[in-house]
């Protein structure tokens, strides 16, 4: 009998094939799922969540200096690349951030949503990038894999990317230095852990990758000048790296880093932003250290009472218990995690993986007002975020191998998910507090009524709106809180000016510039209370010392030429309005000053053309002197 061939086993091995097909298409699909769908989703839940920050506009809190006021960002041409590269205003250099703010310009002019939604853009792609992070770190230091490590993924990013401390560095434009050099930071992390994977030219391409990143978080921001200690950390735990090679290929982000570091520091100096000594002392600046470490770990556990200034004392004690008790606690954890570094030394890695991330801006070396600010946490809450990633795997681990109660392990999800939705409801309504000016310095006076700053700034806002007695009130507030800050003379002198008591406005300005004698403002303000005073040679001193120190600054230019106009030196007055023209066109005080000496020496044809100038850049100022122009005309 001719044997038959076994054509149903025959069909079973390309069922089998079939199969084998299928599971490698599932696995591919599960692996792309993880990928890009994964983070596109968490991305897109951070947009919208924060997304309360497109209606904010610009607010008087940096953002007047940075860009409503500031013409030198303009663009992309050559003169707005130069000076990109080479300002460090305000204490900063960041001149990948300002290139941002220039395309914002060339795309949104001076829209504010513009501004934002940039900002939001970049900062949703941290999360995105975030996710793709936590994957190699958590599976590494958690042991985790599969639907258990995206858990993990997604929980520590939603953590970091939803929580109310992240809403100052995304809905205020100034802070778009935060979002850019937070990308670039975690950028260079991802592509030093792909690094640590990849073997022969891959592996230098990536090393070279990583080092451009690097370099573009440190044009983007200086606090990230931590990022070498902090890969030397992650090769200690979780990588667990011990060859020389990988200790050598840290030297470019060393330089770097250090690099950044002498930028950073040549730009606070050269700004005269740095805290000296003699005001805050080596022991105070212990205490303001151990005082951010229990900070920003408390508020990110428990995100109440935040607000856009945290006020630095005029004194500092350690042994005061604001400081005592913060020192204390610090000292008591970081013991515990050190005792347990052997059976748990994740808790110990994200612990000094905090410490050093916070180090640039812990007050030892310090600049401003501020004893804390909520976007100091950014860099830092990565390491918690984590954390509490990796105890939401470790929980879904245990629950998918069926080690925890049914009951116990739903809990366990309804709190994490609950826990994750308040910080999301929290953080919508805090990002709304960038509204506008008014709104943040009422909502911070809400919340901590002592705060000289925000009581001063409040009251500009209201001069703006013309409530000066409603201003006086909160400058008078600011001074009886802190007497010796010299600044609260500044502002006494402005709202006693602008309410047309001259005498108390040259008394204030003088209080004020007898601590800080090169204030170029303070000395242009009292030169014009002087001049309102009629004492126009007393203000001619003043006006002189400006213009010493700012040649080009357009205010004094202005007023100096006033104050030759009331000296009866006209033809000096005529060349110096001129001169202040040249140096800003659009200046209707200049065009003001120049129509009235116009006037003075019986030119009336002129006077009439600079007048119909005027009315082009102040309608307001133009229908003042009107009148004046009729009668000569």
């Amino acid at each position: 009998m001719i044997p038959m061939p076994e054509a149903p086993n025959a069909v079973a091995g390309v069922r089998d094939q079939e199969l084998t097909v299928r599971d490698l298409a599932r696995r591919v699909g599960a692996r792309a799922l993880g990928q890009w769908l994964i983070p596109f989703a968490v991305a897109l839940l951070t947009f919208v969540v924060l997304s309360p920050a497109l209606r904010n506009g610009f607010v008087e809190w940096d953002d007047q200096i940075n860009l409503t006021n500031n013409e030198d960002y303009r663009g992309l041409g050559s003169a707005q690349l130069k000076y990109f590269f080479t300002t460090t205003l305000m204490g900063h250099y960041i001149p990948l951030t300002w290139l941002t703010f220039g395309l914002d310009y060339v795309l949104w002019g001076m829209t504010p949503m513009g501004y934002h939604l940039t900002s939001l853009i970049i900062f949703a792609a941290n999360a995105a990038v975030l996710y793709l992070v936590a994957l190699h770190l958590l599976a590494k230091a958690a042991a985790l894999a599969g639907v258990p490590l995206r858990v993990a993924a997604v929980a520590a990013t939603l953590f970091f990317a939803l929580h109310p401390l992240r809403a100052e560095s995304v809905a205020w434009a100034t802070e778009r230095r935060d979002v850019l050099s937070g990308l670039f930071f975690l950028l260079t992390i991802l592509t030093y852990l792909r690094m640590c994977e990849a073997s022969g030219r891959r592996r230098g391409w990536l090393l070279a990758g990583g080092a451009v990143t690097y370099l573009l978080a440190l044009a983007s921001k200086g606090s990230v000048m931590v990022l070498p200690a902090v890969l030397i950390l992650l090769d200690v735990y979780p990588l667990r790296h011990r060859s020389r090679r990988v200790l050598l290929e840290k030297i470019p982000f060393v330089v770097l880093g250090l690099a950044g570091a002498a930028v950073a520091y040549y730009a606070q100096n050269a700004n005269a932003f740095l805290t000296p000594l003699q005001h805050y002392p080596l022991t105070a600046r212990i205490g303001m250290a151990f005082y951010s470490l229990w900070f920003y770990a408390s508020k990110t556990v428990a995100p109440q009472a935040l607000g856009p200034l945290y006020e630095l004392p005029a004194r500092v004690n350690p042994l005061d218990w604001p400081f005592l008790g913060p020192a204390l606690a610090v000292t008591v954890l970081t013991a515990a995690l050190v005792a347990l570094r052997r059976r748990w030394p994740a808790g110990l890695a994200v612990w000094m993986y905090y410490a050093i991330a916070l180090g640039p801006v812990i007050g030892i070396v310090h600049s401003g007002y501020q004893l804390a600010n909520d976007r100091y946490s950014y860099l830092p809450a990565l390491g918690l975020a984590l954390m509490f990633g990796g105890l939401a795997g470790v929980a879904a681990r245990e629950a998918a191998a069926a080690r925890l109660r049914p009951i116990i392990a739903g809990a366990i999800g309804v709190a994490g998910v609950a826990w994750l939705g308040g910080l999301a409801v929290l953080t919508f309504n805090q990002v709304q507090i960038w509204h506008d000016s008014d709104t943040l310095w009422r909502f911070a006076i809400d919340g901590e009524p002592r705060c000289v700053a925000c009581h001063t700034n409040l009251g500009i806002q209201l001069v703006g709106r013309g409530l000066n007695d409603l201003a006086r009130e909160h400058f008078e507030r600011a001074r009886t809180l802190r007497p010796d800050l010299a600044k609260t003379h500044y502002h006494m002198g402005f709202i006693n000016a602008v309410s047309g008591n001259f005498p108390a406005a040259v008394e204030a300005y003088k209080s004020y510039l007898a601590r800080y004698p090169n204030d170029v403002d303070a000395l242009n303000n009292l030169s014009a209370a002087l001049l309102s005073m009629h004492r126009p040679a007393e203000a001619l001193v003043q006006i002189e010392r400006a213009l010493k120190l700012k040649p080009k600054h357009i205010f004094p230019n202005t007023n100096l030429g006033y104050v030759l106009a009331d000296l009866d030196r006209r033809d000096e007055a005529l060349k110096q309005f001129r001169h202040a023209i040249e140096l800003k066109f659009d200046n209707p005080h200049a065009w003001y000053g120049l129509i009235r000496v116009f006037l003075e020496t019986g030119r009336p044809d002129a006077a009439r053309t600079a007048h119909g100038i005027l009315g082009m850049f102040s309608p307001q100022m133009a229908k003042q002197i009107g009148p004046v122009l009729l009668t000569t005309w």
